[in-house]
């Protein structure tokens, strides 16, 4: 029986990940928004951020490359995805503090099968995913390096998945810093820069500064998903600017009256927590929740989109605001944690509905399952991509690849017409330069890479090569026009169906990159992490299952 018991949280979780991404665990790859991989992603300059773009998928880029060394591409993705599912669900069950198997599952369910997993599955931030799923197992070594202090290892191992990007890793920080305590800041604070550097060096040191257009500000905002105000959304994990994500069940007119019941439930239950953490803790936790609802709403509350603009154009960084829906995570834990001990107080009374708060998150959201009904597949890349990926490959000739049309996002017949970002500078060996002005509706949002500027006012391919461009690259069958003057001095290399390559002539000078700075970043991050693996071998003392032993003052 205790075999059994101990196997249960392991397998729900399981479970809820083939539920979630069944139709997804074949072979091919599912391009969405964001979310691209690649059969073997290279380790170029733009994978550590030495390219003229800000590291917005750094170090995630590079260590993409280097888990695509070893397995497929498409593998690597699932496993990401299996993973996420599976340990935010398995986290926030063995987090829960009570000795209730049917209760730790209930808080699995609660804290996996949300809004906030289902949008940003769908929009492809499987990043933000990971740090999701890391979140649970950042608070349990957050709360046990309160009175351990070997447990600092595991909190480092904990956070490390967390920081693949600058959003991420300022969620793993904060939670961190939370859940161990002021007494531990200073430790808290030092590893979450450390492990931050691979990104925030070169962000730093970015030529054309880190300031954001403040017209992302309103593109990227938090939306209603149904008759309630935007906040109303928020705080049911959802309110994502894109409303083509939103599952179709946050849209229905009983679908506000559930969250509001939901956050109810889970206040009533967070006085439990409070109990068996400490109230210290327990509202640490809240406060950082509360913090996330309004950093996510606050383009949408009163003065808070001038704030905003404001920030955008004056201060450095102040574009991490942007998409402001993601810092809602902080709330998912209080959520999921309340509302477990809250049923778990109703069930002394009431035996059957652990197993009806158990589904709840499934039942309220069904189009979560199976990959949204549909809404995700995996598809091939067609042979065009495996041919000028070799063609690259074999040419040890200098210069960076443009690909045309200018547009950060594709739409390919190849991938059912999916909205995806332009799989160019993941799927070929050389630094790949792709326009990165966002369109969100009507609005243009303009990007960071100053060196795509003097790009986009080139009239030949000679220009282009002026500005270290040695290839361009046409991908067909997207919306976007090509100017036929830029391929009108460029030699066709190769051509196929979906991608025509061209080589540009009279190359000028590639622009280069120092990686001294960045190579130390990533050496001391990863040094950072390996210490603590090694650390985390020693002995340390355990606490019981869902219990944690913590001093009542602070």
């Amino acid at each position: 029986m205790g075999v059994t018991r101990r196997l249960a949280l392991p397998a729900v979780s399981a479970g809820l990940a083939l539920l979630m991404l069944a139709p997804l665990l074949g072979r091919g790859f599912v391009l969405s928004y964001d979310m691209v991989f690649a059969p073997r992603q290279s380790l170029v300059p733009d994978a550590f951020g030495l390219g003229s773009s800000l590291a917005r998928s750094v170090p995630a880029d590079a260590v993409a490359a280097l888990a695509t060394a070893v397995l497929p591409g498409d593998i690597v993705q699932k496993l990401v995805l299996v993973l996420s599912v599976f340990f935010a669900a398995y986290g926030a069950g063995r987090l829960v503090p009570t000795e209730s198997l049917g209760i730790r599952l209930v808080a699995a369910t609660g804290y996996a099968w949300t809004a906030y997993f289902a949008e940003r599955l769908f929009i492809g931030h499987w990043p933000l995913l990971i740090t999701y799923a890391c979140l649970p197992w950042i608070v349990k070594a957050g709360l046990k390096l309160r009175e351990q202090p070997k447990a600092l290892a595991h909190l480092v191992l904990a956070c490390a998945p967390a920081m693949l990007t600058p959003p991420g890793g300022v969620l793993a920080a904060a939670t961190a810093v939370v859940a161990a305590g002021p007494r531990k800041a200073w430790q808290t604070l030092s590893i979450a820069l450390l492990l931050n550097l691979p990104w925030l060096v070169p962000t730093l040191a970015h030529p054309g500064g880190s300031l954001s257009d403040p017209a992302g500000v309103a593109a990227f905002s938090a939306r209603p998903e149904s008759w309630g105000p935007a906040i109303l959304s928020v705080l049911g994990l959802g309110g994502i600017w894109n409303g083509d994500v939103v599952p179709d069940s946050r849209s229905g007119p009983i679908a506000p009256v559930l969250i509001l019941v939901t956050l109810v439930i889970a206040m009533l239950g967070l006085k439990t927590l409070a109990q068996r953490w400490g109230v210290a803790p327990a509202r640490s936790l809240v406060l950082l929740g509360v913090c996330g609802v309004l950093l996510a709403s606050l383009a949408t509350l009163p003065l808070g989109e001038p704030v905003l603009t404001w920030a955008m154009s004056h201060v450095p960084g102040a574009g991490l605001l942007r998409d402001a829906q993601k810092w809602v995570a902080w709330l998912a834990l209080p959520i999921a944690l309340g509302f477990a001990l809250a049923v778990e107080t109703v069930a002394r009374r009431a035996k059957g509905i652990v197993v009806v708060a158990a589904v709840f998150p499934l039942i309220v959201m069904p189009d979560l399952a199976f990959a949204g009904w549909g809404r995700l597949e995996t598809v091939h890349y067609p042979e065009d991509w495996q041919a000028v990926h070799d063609v690259l490959a074999a040419d040890d000739r200098p210069g960076d690849v443009l690909a045309l049309p200018l547009s950060t996002f594709r739409v390919f017949r190849w991938n059912d017409l999916r909205t995806q970002l332009d799989p160019a500078p993941r799927a070929l060996p050389k630094t790949v330069l792709i326009d990165d002005t966002l369109r969100v509706g009507t609005r243009v949002i303009s990007g960071e890479d100053t060196r795509l500027d003097r790009i986009r006012q080139a009239k030949s391919a000679r220009e282009l090569a002026v500005e270290g461009v040695g290839w361009i690259l046409v991908e067909h069958g997207t919306p976007g026009r090509v100017d036929p003057g830029l391929l009108a001095d460029a030699t066709r290399v190769w051509s196929g169906p979906w991608l025509t390559l061209y080589r540009t002539p009279a190359m000028g000078a590639v622009p280069s990159v120092s990686w001294t700075g960045v190579l130390l970043a990533n050496g001391v991050a990863l040094t950072t992490i390996m210490a603590a693996l090694l650390c985390s071998m020693l002995p340390m003392r355990r606490l019981s299952p869902g219990r944690i032993s913590l001093p009542q003052k602070e």
